[in-house]
């Protein structure tokens, strides 16, 4: 069975919501939004639905009726009427008792052990499901001993023997795990040794108790043998699991959706509300064609009338779900300022940065502004061209990402000039542009509150007084090519590589330092 519409009228949060999948709907459908937006009352509206069938308890008016707790007076209302609250509309055939089967975020089953094995009732008539989105899911124990039972039966009935009927068992639930997880099944346990768990083999263990295992690893055994053993009899069903993702990483996330899909029968549907970032990739690319997504963080849907109908997989449609589903997703897989300055511009091995003043800047910036990048673009007409045409494309693609031109104070060809000069180039170019206050980025490291703080730290003596008399002019004295005598300032008889010499000077550069403060104010406030 698959669902093609939803109205909610006074349910939950909800003033008045259609949903509206189309005349074919799909087999998997995607609610996705933050916390907080619906995703789970749409759940409790199916669940309120099968209390005709299943004749169990349910959280009562309180928990299903917004009208119970409007403001107005006058539109308050405690006659609670689900038939009104809740439809819906199937593609073909009649809502009964297979045509929903749910699972709730609260699922934690952290152990068990099953001490006799007794009989079970049908799967159709047990009563063991959740009533609500905000109950204990707890049925990881009940299909151990569905497991077990399937053992004993073919024992007593079959004609295979029992290892056979062992492979058989845990042989799906193995191939399935194997995909996404690196743990298998080893036994079923044994209940007359007071073995009543499963157990398993991971790396170099073998027979290591499910009460061991982690709470992703716990989370996926439970989902998957779920849905082996209940497919069975749920086969003209809409499966509706909420946030499965708890307690998984992003790749696995991924590659459990992707099994979950398959466990499932084609005639049924399964309804996923996340803001994972892994469920997310497989809807957008391997389920892509099976997937409908129902966008939440859209607009408010709990006042007035709407219908929601399923996103157009479009690029700022996608930029949207991710960028709820991470809170900012951009700034993750970009930072919110890019500067480009001077040096080499082809990158290392795997993307290294191999422009020096680009390293320097990140090491003496990553803490404080962690959300900046400084990259090298080459000399100092190709840092106009390429921040420009970086400019015209990020813009673009990432949403209010800003992007600087940091430039040495040597812009007029070698030419000396003075903070005038630097003043003047910032008042005719625009806004985006920045250069430095000193003449280079040595003058900043081979500054003297920098050597004293890098000498206290190595119990060097900083030769001051030598200092002094080379260095008379800190801010507009080329300094680059002085690292050996510099190094003799600090008392360092040995060699050393300049590049990594400087390197090490920056990781000295902090906050409270006059140098630190400069090159903020120049970098970041175009002072």
């Amino acid at each position: 069975m698959r669902l093609k519409k939803i109205q909610l009228k006074e349910f939950k949060r909800f003033d008045d919501l259609t949903i509206d999948l189309g005349e074919n709907p799909k087999k998997i459908i995607a609610v996705v939004g933050p916390n907080g937006c619906g995703k789970s009352s749409i759940f409790d509206a199916f669940e309120d639905k099968m209390r005709d069938f299943r004749h169990i308890g349910d959280e009562g008016l309180t928990f299903y009726s917004k009208a119970y707790y409007y403001t107005e007076e006058e539109k308050r209302n405690t006659n609670y009427n689900k038939h009104e609250a809740v439809k819906l509309t199937p593609q073909s055939g009649k809502i009964n008792r297979k045509s929903f089967y749910i699972r709730t975020a609260y699922r934690f089953t952290s152990k068990f052990n099953v001490t006799k094995l007794e009989a079970l009732p049908e799967i159709l008539q047990t009563n063991d499901e959740p009533i609500s989105s905000i109950a204990i899911d707890k049925r990881l124990e009940a299909n151990y001993k569905r497991l077990l039972g399937a053992a004993y039966t073919e024992f007593f009935v079959g004609n295979k023997t029992g290892e056979q009927v062992r492979n058989e068992l845990i042989g799906k639930i193995n191939s399935i795990l194997n995909k996404i997880l690196d743990i298998e099944i080893s036994d079923l346990g044994n209940i007359l040794a007071k073995k009543g768990q499963l157990y398993f083999k991971k790396g170099n263990v073998k027979d290591f108790p499910y009460a061991n295992l982690s709470s992703g690893e716990k989370e996926v055994i439970d989902i998957i043998t779920d849905l082996i053993i209940k497919t069975e009899e749920f086969n003209e069903t809409v499966f509706c699991i909420d946030e499965p993702e708890l307690h998984l990483n992003t790749s696995i996330q991924r590659k459990l959706l992707i099994e979950i899909e398959k466990l499932i029968p084609d005639n049924c549907q399964l309804w996923v509300a996340t803001h994972s970032i892994g469920f997310l990739r497989a809807l957008q690319e391997e389920l892509k064609d099976k997937s409908q997504v129902l966008d939440f963080s859209q607009k408010d849907y709990f006042q007035g009338s709407h219908t929601i109908t399923p996103i157009k997989s479009t690029r700022q449609n996608w930029q949207r779900i991710f960028s709820t589903a991470l809170e900012d997703l951009t700034g993750l897989v970009s930072p919110k300022r890019i500067v480009y300055c001077e040096g080499k511009d082809k990158p290392g091995q795997n993307g290294e940065e191999r422009g020096f003043d680009a390293k320097v800047f990140n090491i003496i910036f990553n803490e404080s502004y962690h959300d900046t990048l400084f990259v090298s673009s080459g000399g100092n007409t190709e840092l106009d061209q390429r921040s420009e045409i970086a400019f015209a494309i990020l813009t673009k693609v990432f949403n209010e990402i800003e992007i600087s031109v940091l430039k040495d104070r040597d812009i007029s060809s070698g030419r000396l000039n003075d903070e005038n000069d630097r003043k003047l180039y910032l008042e005719n170019n625009p806004n985006s542009h920045r250069v430095l206050n000193r003449w280079e980025i040595e003058n900043y490291l081979y500054d003297k509150e920098v050597l004293k703080a890098y000498c206290i730290a190595n119990d060097k003596e900083f030769k001051e007084q030598d200092y002094d008399a080379f260095v008379t002019n800190i801010i507009n004295q080329n300094v680059k090519d002085e690292t050996g005598r510099i190094k003799n300032f600090c008392s360092i008889t040995t060699n050393v590589n300049p590049e990594n010499f400087k390197l090490n000077l920056a990781t000295y550069i902090v906050p409270e330092m006059q140098v630190y403060k400069e090159l903020e104010n120049v970098i970041f406030k175009r002072e």
